[in-house]
């Protein structure tokens, strides 16, 4: 199983989903204050399993929030990044080199997030 884990950040704190691996699938942004920290993990255990709008193909459909949206970064990576209901942005990916894995990491937060342990740094 997965594990959300807290850490300090300049100017506040942030998280990362790590999978059982010891990978970082998500990371977050940086937040004020540890509850709003806490806020943010709620949100992706909450959207984990939405729906995918991939943004890398010509003519996508475009999906209400929450989703979890693919696209190519400016070095030609693909990552993708989870929306809430609300449009925020509560994760993010590393870059990958194919559209296959970044689906990968998708399905990993999909079965990790909802049941994942919050583990906190030292903050």
């Amino acid at each position: 199983m997965g594990k959300f884990v807290m850490k300090p950040a300049k100017n506040g704190v942030m998280f990362n989903l790590i999978a059982e691996n010891g990978r970082v699938i998500c990371t977050s942004q940086v937040y004020a204050n540890e509850a709003s920290c806490l806020n943010g993990i709620g949100s992706v255990k909450t959207n984990s399993r939405s729906k995918i709008e991939d943004q890398t193909v010509e003519g996508y459909k475009k999906l209400t929030n929450p989703k979890y949206e693919i696209f190519l970064d400016a070095g030609d990576k693909c990552r993708f990044r989870l929306k809430a209901m609300n449009g925020e942005i509560v994760a993010a990916s590393q870059g990958y080199k194919s559209k296959e894995s970044c689906k990968k990491g998708i399905a990993s937060i999909s079965r990790n997030a909802a049941a994942a342990p919050i583990v906190k740094e030292e903050l």
